[in-house]
This record gives C-alpha cells, structure tokens and sequence, in this order.
C-alpha cells in the first residue's frame, strides 16, 4: 500500500465560553497568526457543539461565538487567508464524529484525565456529550485530514486518542486515508499562569479578575493588572535555572518572552540582576502595546455583529468545500450506500 501524500493543513478550534484571556492568546490565538503562511492551509473553528456539552445560556453562547470571532480577527487571522466558522455551522464535524463513536473504545474514552476532571465524582449525572468529546474533537480534525495542530499541554492527550482513532479506521478498513496528525506544542508560554497564583492556569472560572488579563481589557487595566500581579522579593535571575521554585517570577518572565518573540534565555540576559519593581513597568508597557489594540479591535468588531456573520458564514462554505467530498469517502470506505443522482 503506498502512502497518502496529505496536503499541509492546520486545523485548531477553541471553545466560545466568554471571556477571552491572556492565557487564550499567547497559548493559542498568537500561534494560530503565527502558523498563516503561503505554504500552509490554516483552519481556525469556534467549537460550540463542544461547548454544549455543559449547559450554556442560549443569549451567552451566541454571544461568545461572536466575541471569539472578533478576537480571532483582532488577534490577526484573515479571514481571507485562513478559514473562520463555527462547528455547527458545518454539518459534516458531527457526522464523522458518529462513525468515530463507532471506532473509538470505551477504555479509550474512560482514560481521558478531562472526561475525570470534568466529571468527578458524579458521572452519572454527567451528560453522553462529555462522555464522547474526544471523538468530536477527533472528528474536527480529520474531516479536514489536517496534518497539524497547534496544542497546549492539556489538549496533548485529545491528539493522541485522535491518532489512534485514525491508525485504528485505518488498519480496520485496510487504507490510508486518515493522515496521523501531528502536534505542534512551542513557545515561551504556550501555558500562562495566574497572576495571583503562579502554580495555578490563568483561567476565566478564577473568582478574581486580577488573576488573569482579559483580552477586552483596556490599557489601563492592562498596565494595573501587571502592576499588582503577585511577586517575590527577589531578583530575576540571568539564568534560566534561577526560576525554579519561583512560579509567579517563571510565569512573568514567559509572558515577557512571548509577547515580545524571544527565548526566556534571551529575556533573562537583558533583565537579570533587575527587580520586580524595575521589570514589572516593562512588561505593562510591553503588554499595553501588544494587546490593547486587540481589545479596541474586538470592541469596533462587536459593534458589526452582521459582519461577523457574514465572516462565520462565508468560512462555513469554505469548510465545506474540503469536509464534504472527506466525508462522503469515508461513508463510501465504510460501506454507507448513497443515491446517484442524475
């Protein structure tokens, strides 16, 4: 059997639950700019069939859907150079994912650290969707037979069961039609941490908003956010050895790196020796200028909720166009009779 040469593709989608954040942007938005080049076809999904796997409040998810729109765009995603939809919006995400229920295994299922998380203790109560997310998930990467995808930590063991769902479609039909995708996990901090806490993920379920830098925050809040973030009372280290043991320090030196494209090496050899009371400043202004123009961008975007539709809609189309003919071969692998029209 010879091998499938698959086109380059990146596929990566984020979950529209409210409340864009710092941790969103450098550890996802940022690599997906990143990642649109000329050589490489780039497909960016606002998941909200996940979404739903917890109830949602219908006004609440229409609305994040759209705020996770704007803020793909501000980030810098072209709608005319990558592709932009909402999951439901594409039928074919679902109905792939159903053909992977039926090759996925409950063991596979019951081992995913979030199904634990998630659920807890209660499984019983929880809903079948949480169950099988994986396999959606699965589903929303090789309906486009993307060949690369952008993951933080959390999401590492989501790609490996979507590898094993494609070896295991694969070798169960005797084909190579499924790529086995692989991760792409880099950059200074592609996991940002509280900033009131830096052992814990900057997260919007937080009760404090001074834990986290919300992407429609304004300069101001920016600036004061950084100001107050919680410190020790050494100084930063010209090595990267001297940020052991000193999470909240790790965690402002990684965000200084990320947003100003270098190596925590790089930024240690220029801050070394400085205090916090000396780099916190330089970071708020580091940061004011790389994200307040994306909260101003997401606020003008807001107030056109019929331009993003429009964006959402047209990106559909375009999804469609490479998901249904997948699709369609895939029915036809397993064996679905369809009628011949014309």
């Amino acid at each position: 059997m010879t091998e499938t040469q698959f086109t380059p593709r990146v596929f990566s989608g984020i979950q529209p639950s409210g409340n864009l954040h710092l941790g969103n942007y450098l550890g996802a938005l940022k690599r997906f700019v990143d990642m649109q080049q000329p050589d490489m076809e780039t497909i960016y999904c606002m998941v909200d069939l996940h979404a739903i796997t917890v109830w949602q409040d219908p006004k609440e998810l229409a609305h994040s859907t759209r705020e996770l729109c704007a803020g793909f765009i501000a980030a810098g995603l072209d709608p005319d150079k990558s592709i932009l939809f909402n999951q439901s919006q594409v039928p074919e995400h679902a109905q792939l994912a159903w053909i992977f229920n039926c090759v996925a295994r409950m063991g596979w299922m019951q081992r995913m650290t979030q199904w634990k998380d998630k659920a807890g203790k209660n499984q019983q109560n929880a809903s079948l969707g949480l169950f099988a997310y994986p396999s959606l998930m699965a589903a929303d990467i090789l309906t486009y037979h993307a060949t690369h995808v952008p993951v933080g930590d959390d999401q590492k063991q989501h790609l490996e069961l979507t590898r094993d769902i494609a070896i295991k479609f694969n070798h169960d039909y005797g084909v190579d039609f499924f790529p086995i995708t692989e991760p792409v996990i880099e950059g200074a901090a592609t996991r940002v941490m509280s900033l009131r806490d830096g052992s814990k993920k900057m997260s919007k379920s937080d009760p404090s908003d001074m834990s986290r830098i919300n992407m429609t925050d304004d300069a101001d809040t920016i600036a004061k956010k950084i100001r107050k973030a919680k410190t020790d009372p050494d100084a930063l280290p010209s090595e990267i050895d001297g940020l052991e043991d000193r999470p909240e320090a790790r965690n402002l030196v990684n965000i200084y790196a990320a947003l100003s494209d270098q190596t925590v090496e790089q930024v240690l050899a220029d801050v070394g020796g400085k205090q916090f009371g000396e780099f916190k400043p330089m970071l708020a202004e580091l940061a004011v200028e790389k994200l307040s123009p994306i909260s101003s961008e997401m606020a003008r975007l807001m107030g056109e909720e019929a331009e993003i539709d429009r964006i959402l809609g047209k990106g559909a189309e375009k999804a469609r166009a490479i998901a249904a003919p997948i699709l369609q071969q895939t029915y036809e692998i397993v064996g679905m009779v369809s009628s011949k029209q014309g």
